[in-house]
Protein backbone atom coordinates (compact mmCIF):
# COMPACT_ATOMS: atom_id res chain seq x y z
CA UNK A 1 0.00 0.00 0.00
CA UNK A 2 1.37 3.06 -1.47
CA UNK A 3 1.45 5.57 1.79
CA UNK A 4 -0.22 8.90 0.62
CA UNK A 5 2.26 11.93 1.38
CA UNK A 6 1.12 14.44 3.38
CA UNK A 7 1.49 17.70 2.34
CA UNK A 8 1.27 20.77 4.59
CA UNK A 9 -1.75 23.16 3.85
CA UNK A 10 -0.51 26.51 3.36
CA UNK A 11 -0.70 28.85 6.16
CA UNK A 12 -3.80 31.06 5.63
CA UNK A 13 -2.94 34.21 3.81
CA UNK A 14 -2.53 37.63 5.83
CA UNK A 15 -4.95 40.68 4.90
CA UNK A 16 -3.25 43.71 4.73
CA UNK A 17 -5.24 45.97 6.26
CA UNK A 18 -6.26 48.80 4.32
CA UNK A 19 -6.18 52.69 6.07
CA UNK A 20 -9.39 53.79 6.00
CA UNK A 21 -10.29 57.31 4.06
CA UNK A 22 -11.82 58.19 7.56
CA UNK A 23 -8.72 56.90 9.50
CA UNK A 24 -6.53 58.70 7.16
CA UNK A 25 -8.59 61.97 8.11
CA UNK A 26 -8.37 61.22 11.73
CA UNK A 27 -4.84 60.45 11.61
CA UNK A 28 -3.53 64.11 11.61
CA UNK A 29 -5.83 65.17 14.48
CA UNK A 30 -4.81 62.02 16.46
CA UNK A 31 -1.00 63.16 16.09
CA UNK A 32 -2.23 67.08 16.99
CA UNK A 33 -3.75 65.49 20.27
CA UNK A 34 -0.63 63.52 20.83
CA UNK A 35 1.46 66.34 20.59
CA UNK A 36 -0.75 68.55 22.93
CA UNK A 37 -1.04 66.11 25.27
CA UNK A 38 2.93 66.17 25.36
CA UNK A 39 3.09 69.96 25.36
CA UNK A 40 0.79 70.05 28.42
CA UNK A 41 2.32 67.42 29.94
CA UNK A 42 5.24 69.83 30.16
CA UNK A 43 3.36 72.66 31.26
CA UNK A 44 1.95 70.71 33.64
CA UNK A 45 5.19 69.83 34.81
CA UNK A 46 6.70 72.91 34.72
CA UNK A 47 4.43 74.20 37.28
CA UNK A 48 5.00 71.62 40.16
CA UNK A 49 7.56 71.80 42.48
CA UNK A 50 9.93 68.84 40.97
CA UNK A 51 8.42 69.46 37.82
CA UNK A 52 10.83 71.68 36.57
CA UNK A 53 13.82 69.36 37.79
CA UNK A 54 12.19 66.45 35.89
CA UNK A 55 12.46 68.45 32.71
CA UNK A 56 15.23 70.03 33.30
CA UNK A 57 17.17 66.43 33.67
CA UNK A 58 15.21 65.13 30.22
CA UNK A 59 16.74 68.18 28.58
CA UNK A 60 20.16 67.41 30.01
CA UNK A 61 20.10 63.87 28.65
CA UNK A 62 18.45 65.04 25.08
CA UNK A 63 21.69 67.36 25.00
CA UNK A 64 24.23 64.74 25.96
CA UNK A 65 22.62 61.94 23.74
CA UNK A 66 22.86 64.79 20.62
CA UNK A 67 26.36 65.08 21.62
CA UNK A 68 27.00 61.22 21.63
CA UNK A 69 25.97 61.46 18.30
CA UNK A 70 28.86 64.12 17.56
CA UNK A 71 26.04 67.20 17.49
CA UNK A 72 28.47 69.74 18.82
CA UNK A 73 30.19 73.02 18.43
CA UNK A 74 32.61 72.22 16.00
CA UNK A 75 33.61 75.71 14.22
CA UNK A 76 32.30 79.02 15.25
CA UNK A 77 32.07 81.52 12.18
CA UNK A 78 31.98 85.19 12.95
CA UNK A 79 31.10 88.02 10.14
CA UNK A 80 30.80 91.76 9.46
CA UNK A 81 32.96 92.22 13.44
CA UNK A 82 35.38 95.36 13.36
CA UNK A 83 35.36 96.39 16.70
CA UNK A 84 33.52 94.25 19.04
CA UNK A 85 36.10 91.68 20.68
CA UNK A 86 35.83 87.70 19.92
CA UNK A 87 36.01 87.35 23.63
CA UNK A 88 32.64 89.38 23.95
CA UNK A 89 30.78 87.24 20.96
CA UNK A 90 32.10 84.00 22.44
CA UNK A 91 30.18 85.23 26.01
CA UNK A 92 27.47 86.02 24.14
CA UNK A 93 26.66 82.67 22.53
CA UNK A 94 27.70 81.10 25.71
CA UNK A 95 29.47 78.51 23.82
CA UNK A 96 32.90 76.84 22.77
CA UNK A 97 34.13 73.95 20.94
CA UNK A 98 32.97 70.60 21.98
CA UNK A 99 29.37 72.29 23.72
CA UNK A 100 26.20 70.14 22.06
CA UNK A 101 25.16 73.23 19.76
CA UNK A 102 21.68 71.94 20.24
CA UNK A 103 22.44 74.01 23.75
CA UNK A 104 22.94 77.59 22.09
CA UNK A 105 20.06 79.48 21.60
CA UNK A 106 20.32 81.33 18.54
CA UNK A 107 17.60 84.08 19.94
CA UNK A 108 19.41 84.41 23.72
CA UNK A 109 22.75 85.42 21.89
CA UNK A 110 20.81 87.49 19.35
CA UNK A 111 19.74 89.57 22.43
CA UNK A 112 22.75 89.69 23.83
CA UNK A 113 24.81 90.63 20.71
CA UNK A 114 22.22 93.41 19.95
CA UNK A 115 22.67 94.83 23.65
CA UNK A 116 26.52 95.70 22.80
CA UNK A 117 27.46 99.06 22.10
CA UNK A 118 28.74 98.78 18.90
CA UNK A 119 26.42 95.72 17.27
CA UNK A 120 23.17 97.29 15.45
CA UNK A 121 22.19 93.98 14.78
CA UNK A 122 23.56 90.38 14.85
CA UNK A 123 21.98 86.69 13.89
CA UNK A 124 22.99 83.42 14.45
CA UNK A 125 22.59 80.35 12.78
CA UNK A 126 22.96 76.69 13.54
CA UNK A 127 24.49 74.63 10.69
CA UNK A 128 24.29 70.79 11.60
CA UNK A 129 26.38 69.12 12.93
CA UNK A 130 28.65 71.42 14.17
CA UNK A 131 29.13 74.92 12.86
CA UNK A 132 27.52 78.00 14.18
CA UNK A 133 27.50 81.42 12.22
CA UNK A 134 27.54 85.09 13.68
CA UNK A 135 26.53 87.60 11.27
CA UNK A 136 26.94 90.91 12.88
CA UNK A 137 26.05 94.65 11.20
CA UNK A 138 28.05 97.04 13.65
CA UNK A 139 27.89 100.92 14.13
CA UNK A 140 30.20 103.25 12.28
CA UNK A 141 31.08 106.62 14.08
CA UNK A 142 30.57 109.66 12.59
CA UNK A 143 30.86 112.51 15.10
CA UNK A 144 30.28 113.51 18.52
CA UNK A 145 27.41 115.27 19.43
CA UNK A 146 27.13 117.47 21.51
CA UNK A 147 23.85 119.23 23.46
CA UNK A 148 22.36 119.72 26.50
CA UNK A 149 25.39 120.33 28.11
CA UNK A 150 26.93 116.79 27.22
CA UNK A 151 28.41 114.97 24.30
CA UNK A 152 27.61 111.52 22.85
CA UNK A 153 28.97 109.53 20.22
CA UNK A 154 26.53 108.86 17.45
CA UNK A 155 26.61 107.00 13.67
CA UNK A 156 25.64 107.04 10.53
CA UNK A 157 21.86 107.13 11.39
CA UNK A 158 21.83 109.60 14.40
CA UNK A 159 22.00 106.93 16.67
CA UNK A 160 23.68 107.04 20.12
CA UNK A 161 26.81 104.76 20.56
CA UNK A 162 26.90 104.25 24.72
CA UNK A 163 30.42 104.65 24.94
CA UNK A 164 32.10 106.58 27.95
CA UNK A 165 35.55 107.45 26.76
CA UNK A 166 35.19 109.72 23.92
CA UNK A 167 39.38 110.79 23.62
CA UNK A 168 39.30 108.04 20.77
CA UNK A 169 37.29 109.96 18.55
CA UNK A 170 38.23 113.83 19.30
CA UNK A 171 39.43 113.96 15.46
CA UNK A 172 35.75 113.34 14.45
CA UNK A 173 33.75 116.32 14.10
CA UNK A 174 31.47 117.65 16.51
CA UNK A 175 27.84 118.81 15.49
CA UNK A 176 25.73 120.83 17.93
CA UNK A 177 22.04 121.29 18.51
CA UNK A 178 19.14 119.30 19.59
CA UNK A 179 18.31 118.41 16.34
CA UNK A 180 22.14 118.30 14.70
CA UNK A 181 22.18 114.05 15.16
CA UNK A 182 19.50 113.09 12.33
CA UNK A 183 20.85 115.38 10.24
CA UNK A 184 24.54 115.43 10.62
CA UNK A 185 25.19 112.03 7.69
CA UNK A 186 24.00 114.73 5.37
CA UNK A 187 26.32 117.19 6.27
CA UNK A 188 29.47 115.36 6.70
CA UNK A 189 28.54 113.73 3.35
CA UNK A 190 27.96 117.55 1.59
CA UNK A 191 31.30 118.32 3.20
CA UNK A 192 33.15 115.35 1.62
CA UNK A 193 32.84 116.48 -1.31
CA UNK A 194 35.78 118.73 -0.95
CA UNK A 195 38.10 116.83 1.22
CA UNK A 196 41.04 119.03 2.15
CA UNK A 197 38.13 121.43 2.94
CA UNK A 198 36.31 118.90 4.96
CA UNK A 199 39.30 117.85 6.90
CA UNK A 200 39.69 121.75 8.13
CA UNK A 201 36.25 121.49 9.98
CA UNK A 202 36.30 120.87 13.49
CA UNK A 203 32.35 121.78 14.70
CA UNK A 204 29.16 122.30 12.91
CA UNK A 205 26.08 124.02 15.08
CA UNK A 206 22.48 123.31 13.68
CA UNK A 207 21.19 127.04 13.42
CA UNK A 208 16.59 126.69 13.81
CA UNK A 209 16.85 123.30 11.95
CA UNK A 210 17.19 125.11 9.21
CA UNK A 211 20.92 125.33 7.96
CA UNK A 212 24.44 124.72 9.74
CA UNK A 213 27.38 126.99 10.66
CA UNK A 214 30.42 125.26 10.23
CA UNK A 215 33.20 125.95 11.67
CA UNK A 216 37.23 125.63 10.31
CA UNK A 217 40.55 125.64 12.17
CA UNK A 218 38.37 125.98 15.08
CA UNK A 219 38.45 129.78 14.26
CA UNK A 220 36.38 131.04 11.38
CA UNK A 221 32.65 130.32 11.25
CA UNK A 222 31.15 130.14 8.06
CA UNK A 223 27.33 130.06 7.98
CA UNK A 224 25.99 128.15 4.73
CA UNK A 225 22.66 129.14 3.59
CA UNK A 226 19.31 127.08 3.61
CA UNK A 227 18.87 126.27 0.16
CA UNK A 228 21.60 124.85 -2.00
CA UNK A 229 24.66 124.51 1.08
CA UNK A 230 26.86 122.28 -1.43
CA UNK A 231 26.96 124.73 -4.03
CA UNK A 232 27.84 127.56 -1.24
CA UNK A 233 30.58 125.17 0.36
CA UNK A 234 32.23 124.18 -3.38
CA UNK A 235 32.39 128.02 -4.32
CA UNK A 236 34.40 128.18 -0.87
CA UNK A 237 36.80 125.62 -1.57
CA UNK A 238 37.07 126.79 -5.00
CA UNK A 239 37.92 130.79 -3.53
CA UNK A 240 40.24 129.13 -1.09
CA UNK A 241 42.54 127.38 -3.55
CA UNK A 242 42.59 130.06 -5.74
CA UNK A 243 42.79 133.10 -3.18
CA UNK A 244 43.95 131.42 -0.07
CA UNK A 245 40.80 133.22 1.55
CA UNK A 246 40.99 131.48 4.39
CA UNK A 247 44.29 132.27 5.55
CA UNK A 248 43.51 136.17 6.15
CA UNK A 249 42.31 137.46 9.51
CA UNK A 250 39.09 137.26 9.72
CA UNK A 251 36.17 135.50 11.45
CA UNK A 252 33.13 134.90 9.88
CA UNK A 253 32.75 134.22 6.44
CA UNK A 254 28.80 134.63 5.19
CA UNK A 255 27.69 132.77 2.26
CA UNK A 256 23.63 132.63 3.10
CA UNK A 257 23.31 134.75 0.00
CA UNK A 258 24.30 133.14 -3.98
CA UNK A 259 24.97 136.63 -5.22
CA UNK A 260 27.78 137.61 -2.69
CA UNK A 261 30.02 136.64 -0.19
CA UNK A 262 29.86 138.74 3.07
CA UNK A 263 33.39 138.64 5.20
CA UNK A 264 33.85 139.97 8.67
CA UNK A 265 37.42 140.48 9.99
CA UNK A 266 38.66 139.63 13.40
CA UNK A 267 38.02 141.34 16.35
CA UNK A 268 41.65 143.78 16.88
CA UNK A 269 43.84 142.67 19.66
CA UNK A 270 43.01 145.02 22.80
CA UNK A 271 45.48 148.34 22.89
CA UNK A 272 47.92 147.63 25.34
CA UNK A 273 46.77 149.50 28.45
CA UNK A 274 48.99 152.68 29.38
CA UNK A 275 51.49 152.49 32.12
CA UNK A 276 50.14 153.94 35.65
CA UNK A 277 51.46 157.18 36.48
CA UNK A 278 53.39 157.41 39.95
CA UNK A 279 52.03 159.63 42.24
CA UNK A 280 54.19 161.85 43.80
CA UNK A 281 54.77 162.08 47.39
CA UNK A 282 53.19 165.41 49.27
CA UNK A 283 55.44 168.51 50.11
CA UNK A 284 58.01 167.21 47.28
CA UNK A 285 58.31 169.47 44.34
CA UNK A 286 59.44 168.27 41.13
Amino acid sequence: MRARAERAAPPPARRRRRITPALRRALPWALLLVLAAGVYGAVVLSRLPAGEAILGRAADRALAASAALGLVVGDIEVEGRETTETATIMAALAATRGTPILAVSPERAQQKLESLPWVRSASIERRLPGTLIVRLVERHPLAVWQHAGKQELIDREGAVIPVTDLTRFSRLPTVVGEDAASHAAQLIAMLAREPELAARVTAAVRVDDRRWNVRIDNAIDVLLPEANPGDAWARLAALERSDQLLQRDIRTVDLRLPDRLVLRAADPPPAPAAPAKRARAPGKNT
